[in-house]
Parts: C-alpha cells; sequence; structure tokens
C-alpha cells in the first residue's frame, strides 16, 4: 500500500509543479487557501491509491475469471450477453458520463432545444444516457466477436470512423461536440478496468489468440460508438 501512495504522489507530482508554476511566476498571484488545497491533494492521492488497489485486488482478477469462465463454457451466445450487459451496466454507473450528461441537458435547455423544466432536463440526461450505455454495450459485443473471429481492428476502427464523419455530415450541430464528449467520457473509471481484462482474458483462453494483439482495443470500440449513437440521437429527438 505504501508503494502505491508513493507512486500515486509521484504520478501527481507533474501537474502540482505546473499549478504552481504558473499561478506563482506567470499570473504572479499567491495560492489561494493553502491549507485547503494540500488537504484536497491529500485526498486526491489517498483516492488514487485506493482505486489502484482496488483494481488490482478486485476489478481486473473479476474480469478476467469471468472471461476464463466464459470461454471454458463454450457458448458464444451467453458471452455476446454479458459483453453487451458489462458494456451497458458499467457505463449507466459512469460518474463522467453522468456529469456530461447533467450538463448537456442544462445546456440544451439554456438554448431550447429541450424544454427549460427539471423534468424535460432530468428525461433528456436520462435518455443521453441509456443511448450511450446500449452504444457501448453493441460497441463491446462486436468487439468480443472481433476476438473470437480473429478480424482485423484496423479495418473496423477504420470503417467506425469513417461512418462518424459520415453522420456527423447530417447530424444536428447542436448534439456534435456532445456526441464527441461522451465518447471520451465513456472510458473511465469503472468502464475500462472492467472491459479491458475481459478482452485480455478471453483472448487468454481462446486457441490461437495472442493477448497483446487480441486483447485490447475494446476500449477503442467503447469510445467509438457512443459519437455515432448519440448523434443518431440528436436527429431522432430533434
Amino acid at each position: 500500500m505504501f508503494r502505491d501512495f508513493r507512486n500515486s504522489l509521484r504520478d501527481l507530482l507533474p501537474i502540482v509543479l505546473v499549478v504552481a508554476s504558473f499561478q506563482l511566476l506567470v499570473l504572479r498571484q499567491p495560492m489561494p487557501d493553502v491549507a485547503s488545497l494540500l488537504v484536497g491533494l491529500l485526498a486526491v492521492v489517498l483516492g488514487l491509491t485506493l482505486f489502484i488497489r482496488g483494481l488490482t485486488l478486485g476489478l481486473f482478477p473479476l474480469g478476467e475469471s469471468l472471461a476464463n469462465a466464459f470461454a471454458r463454457k463454450g457458448s458464444l451466445f451467453w458471452l455476446l450477453v454479458f459483453a453487451f450487459a458489462l458494456g451497458f451496466g458499467t457505463t449507466v454507473a459512469e460518474p463522467a458520463l453522468i456529469a456530461v450528461a447533467a450538463e448537456a441537458a442544462k445546456a440544451a435547455a439554456a438554448n431550447g432545444f429541450v424544454e427549460n423544466s427539471v423534468a424535460a432536463m432530468d428525461s433528456y440526461a436520462l435518455v443521453l444516457r441509456l443511448t450511450v450505455a446500449f452504444s457501448v454495450g453493441v460497441a463491446i459485443l462486436v468487439g468480443v466477436l472481433r476476438i473470437v473471429f480473429g478480424w482485423p481492428i484496423h479495418w473496423m476502427i477504420g470503417g467506425g470512423y469513417l461512418l462518424v464523419v459520415l453522420v456527423t455530415l447530417v447530424a444536428p450541430k447542436e448534439i456534435i461536440g456532445i456526441a464527441y464528449d461522451t465518447g471520451g467520457a465513456t472510458t473511465s473509471t469503472v468502464t475500462v478496468p472492467l472491459v479491458t481484462a475481459l478482452g485480455v482474458g478471453l483472448a487468454s483462453n481462446l486457441e490461437g489468440r495472442n493477448p497483446m494483439l487480441d486483447g485490447f482495443g475494446l476500449i477503442a470500440f467503447a469510445s467509438l460508438s457512443p459519437m455515432i449513437f448519440v448523434m443518431l440521437f440528436g436527429i431522432v429527438w430533434s
């Protein structure tokens, strides 16, 4: 635990140095409320330490063990059901997506895209989150199929981004920025560890698959699909 704490402190140090340098040398202003900043930084370091320890002890082994079990079971149907459910469930729980959806609802209401009421904004944010979660579920499902059948990832990702460009041309301009941001919001603290562990565990247990070559890449699908689905959501909503 002490080593994880030391590593977290080391990883956070460059950010602290950059902020402090600009505050003191460029802006030439004293650091506001130094005591609160120090307490906050300590909380961040402790949080990172516990998060990394939790990944090591819980999420990574859980994802790999589930992948091992499904590979031994040999049922493609249930593997795909699990892949979709994992992508959907982890994305719905993503704090980053919840925050982005809430801000998107406020902006949509402020610009007359939806009714300026709490109920309308909550409904918009919920539908947006469910759309993104559904898209990630589909993406993880497709990514698992790629691992199972050995499809080339570069053609699939290239085709996906071509589809992003084509949908961007016809999507309402109000939704394009939100759609692109949701692609990043889905790949955060909850989704990434479990999905990565699933891909690596699955590739490790399938004959002819290399964990380095085939186990990674699921997160790319999880980043790509929300952009497409959210822009389609904007087309339908408008």
